[in-house]
């Protein structure tokens, strides 16, 4: 039986724009200005990614791959001013998904939404395995497997710290959105306030002037295009940092204002996340006592912390970082989950109407919780004995979203140049006579780097032995085989079922509007 809308109330403006896609609100609004905000900046997480992947680009470019920090900037700010224009006029759960779905079609959406999901599936675990970064480094004791000389005993205790990570984002989400934005917004604070202190403890300390963005340390001898070709690889460091900031409108449901509110915060997380982490990143070049060696390019910034600030201080702050590794592992999750809501109440996805049914009591989608989280864990297993398989693992995944992204923004722009786009109206954001140039460099810049990242080098995708061709096309023939695949699934059973289920669907859903 179809339920009726609900009467209109304080939330009736809100819900206007989701009867638009013909569902009935199900998911509690309790999230403030500042809640949507840390769920974009925990995903990106300022000391998450840039403590996980400094010594990759640092011992892929040098000092100098600092730059590729502001291009990665551009190009996805682009991409979240797009992003942020959608916001406002379409704050819905899953918002890649919803959002490709209403400006594309019904299959692009699709395969934007699974793209995404898979790779945030994967996300979730390679944010987990973080956790080896930092703790063995706070004290020995959490090294539980072996001493970290052996072969596999780096690898295997990753995967025991992931999994005791994963459990928990696992449970806070099933318990309901307020517990998991309650302990979000309390590490972000953490994240932010350390992020500062940092960059005032390392300026303190610093040794050598900025002109150290400059030097290349001799990375470009084994390219053939020089320098831009380690700069090119060392890019991806940045590359793997930057995105996530769509959290900010997928949690739109369950947001209050969201089409006032999301967008501001998917501008404020990617320009905060910026500022913060290029003067990271600059600031520890500039006060490391050295810049020889292989702790740089190994150890990477806890490496530079602990050099530069001391144990007990250095200790200090890693714990801050542990912080933030383990909010940016919340958020992933609880954007996968909407994500698996959103495309379950299509009927897109197997076991739909499980999947997408809403815990009466926590207000919140709790078997894609358990579900993703389940998945998360069997993707850690890779890890144990074949870390360079999950490497390419966790590359792919990060293509995938690039893909979903373009999934959005290159729509997007065939909509803007056959006339069909119109933005919010009501004085809530929007690009203007802007729109147009901002969205052709977004899909660019999309285009580009997604090139960049899926290119079969051996120094990304089989950097050490045993050298195998399948590991340096894996980004490749992985990611066909996930979109193609999966796509092929879609086409020939999920898409002759597709439609919102009755117990999500609004009785007289609201036209969408023509021209949009």
């Amino acid at each position: 039986m179809t339920k009726a809308a609900p009467p209109s109330g304080t939330h009736g403006h809100d819900d206007s724009e989701l009867a638009e896609f013909g569902y009935r609100p199900e998911l509690k609004r309790t999230l403030g200005n500042f809640h949507t905000f840390a769920a974009g900046i925990s995903y990106i997480s300022i000391l998450t990614g840039t403590f996980q992947l400094f010594y990759f680009g640092y011992g892929s470019g040098g000092p100098a791959y600092w730059w590729s920090w502001p291009m990665v900037f551009v190009g996805q700010f682009a991409v979240a001013l797009c992003f942020a224009e959608l916001a406002a006029r379409h704050p819905v759960a899953g918002s890649v998904y919803n959002w490709s779905k209403r400006i594309g079609n019904p299959h692009l959406g699709w395969l934007a939404g699974w793209m995404m999901l898979v790779a945030s599936i994967v996300s979730i675990a390679a944010v987990a395995l973080a956790y080896q970064l930092t703790l063995p480094q706070i004290s020995s004791a959490f090294q539980f497997v072996g001493d970290g000389t052996g072969t596999y005993d780096v690898a295997t205790n990753a995967v025991v710290l992931a999994t005791v990570l994963i459990l928990f984002t696992t449970l806070v989400n099933a318990f309901g959105v307020k517990l998991m934005a309650r302990i979000n917004t309390a590490g972000v604070f953490i994240e932010l306030v350390a992020s500062v202190v940092l960059i005032v403890m390392l300026a303190v300390h610093i040794t050598r002037g900025p002109q150290v963005v400059l030097e290349t340390n001799g990375t470009g001898a084994g390219h053939g295009a020089g320098y831009l070709g380690a700069f090119l690889v060392a890019s991806l460091a940045s590359a793997y940092v930057m995105y996530g900031f769509d959290t900010a409108a997928s949690l739109g449901e369950e947001s209050l204002n969201p089409s006032r509110n999301a967008p501001r915060a998917i501008l404020r997380a990617i320009i905060a996340s910026f500022v913060l982490g290029g003067l990271v990143l600059l600031l520890a070049l500039m006060s490391v006592s050295s810049l020889k060696g292989d702790k740089l390019s190994t150890d990477g910034l806890q490496y530079v912390v602990l050099d530069v600030l001391g144990p007990t201080a250095g200790k200090g702050m890693l714990w801050c970082v542990l912080i933030a590794v383990t909010v940016c592992a919340l958020a992933v999750h609880t954007a996968a989950i909407r994500l698996a809501f959103a495309m379950a109440r299509d009927n897109n996805l197997p076991a739909s109407s499980v999947l997408a049914r809403v815990s009466p009591r926590f207000r919140t989608p709790v078997v894609p919780a358990v579900v993703i989280g389940v998945l998360a864990l069997a993707i850690l297993v890779v890890n144990i004995r074949q870390p360079q398989i999950f490497t390419v693992v966790t590359s792919i995944g990060i293509i995938m979203i690039y893909l979903a992204y373009l999934g959005v923004t290159a729509p997007m722009l065939v909509a803007r140049l056959r006339g069909r786009w119109t933005p919010a109206g009501q004085g809530r954001f929007s690009l203007g006579r802007w729109g147009l140039p901002v969205n052709v460099v977004a899909v660019v810049w999309g285009a580009g780097m997604t090139l960049n990242l899926i290119w079969p080098r051996p120094a990304v995708y089989n950097a050490s032995a045993p050298y195998h061709w399948y590991l340096r096309w894996g980004a490749v023939l992985f990611v066909a085989v996930i979109a193609g695949g999966g796509f092929a699934y879609y086409w020939f059973v999920q898409r002759h079922r597709t439609g919102v289920l009755a117990e999500h669907r609004l009785e007289t859903p609201v036209p969408a509007p023509t021209s949009d």
